[in-house]
């Protein structure tokens, strides 16, 4: 007997920026609850033998993987992949594009420009309206489809470098709230998950990170960091047709971090 969460799973979860960190994570959590899984991502050729290793472990769970190679941020890309996914059936979309500039505001030589501003707001916030609305115009999406977005406890407090980052995020929860409305009568709900600090290849990018680091151990209550599997597993809950009724939150994967 077919069941709407069997059938559910026998869909296809497209992940933006998936090759680390907490999309590969997420694509891991996913092939191993029977998503198919379509992972967008950009890396160099060095780094694509473990990926591909890593996709490997994925289709061993019984479930078929694409990976595509190029720049999320293309137009030409978004239609690349659609057209590959032919009609297959998305459910669940995942931002998890962590493209950007770490510039301070002010400095002699390296202060952030409009230009850094722009690609940084694009890459981690208002692309996802762009493939969530090419999704929707190439009628891609399952009914009830689960789209999510990772923010960060950096949209409200200062880090060093974060200034467009931060500005990112703004734009990314604004997004999600407007989204939440405007596509409910689709059957689309949409959520940002603000993950605590977790050691990625992104977040050791960001200026005296070691330092955030260490300053998040010792406010988390549980005594430890994030870490990417704790955010796949909420991926994985918003993913589930028992949480229809969750639409327009940011939800706070953290251990209770941000509460000190």
């Amino acid at each position: 007997m077919t069941t709407k969460e069997t059938t559910y799973k026998k869909t296809w979860a497209l992940i933006l920026g998936g090759s680390s960190g907490l999309g590969l994570a997420t694509a891991h959590k996913l092939a191993l609850e029977g998503f198919h899984i379509c992972i967008v991502h950009r890396d160099r050729k060095s780094s694509l033998v473990s990926f591909e290793k890593e996709c490997d472990t994925m289709r061993n769970r019984g479930v078929e993987v694409l990976n595509f190679n190029l720049d999320a941020l293309k137009t030409e890309t978004i239609s690349t992949v659609l057209e590959n996914l032919e009609d297959h059936s998305i459910s669940i979309v995942v931002h998890s594009i962590a493209k950007g500039s770490l510039k301070p505001l002010r400095s002699q030589d390296n202060a952030l420009s409009k230009a850094d501003l722009d690609i940084t707001i694009h890459a981690m916030a208002t692309s996802w309206w762009e493939w969530t609305n090419a999704c929707i115009k190439a009628n891609k999406l399952f009914t009830s489809a689960s789209n999510i977005a990772f923010t960060s406890e950096g949209n409200s407090k200062i880090w060093e470098g974060y200034g467009a980052v931060t500005a990112a995020k703004a734009v990314l929860e604004a997004l999600m709230r407007q989204m939440a409305v405007e596509l409910a009568p689709l059957g689309i709900r949409t959520n940002c998950i603000q993950a605590g600090v977790t050691r990625t290849p992104s977040f050791a990018m960001i200026p005296n990170s070691d330092n955030l680091a260490e300053m998040a151990m010792k406010r988390n209550p549980f005594n430890r960091l994030t870490v990417p599997s704790d955010v796949a597993n909420a991926v994985a809950l918003l993913a589930n047709p028992d949480a229809t009724w969750i639409n327009g939150t940011i939800l706070k994967v953290d251990g209770g971090e941000s509460l000190r």
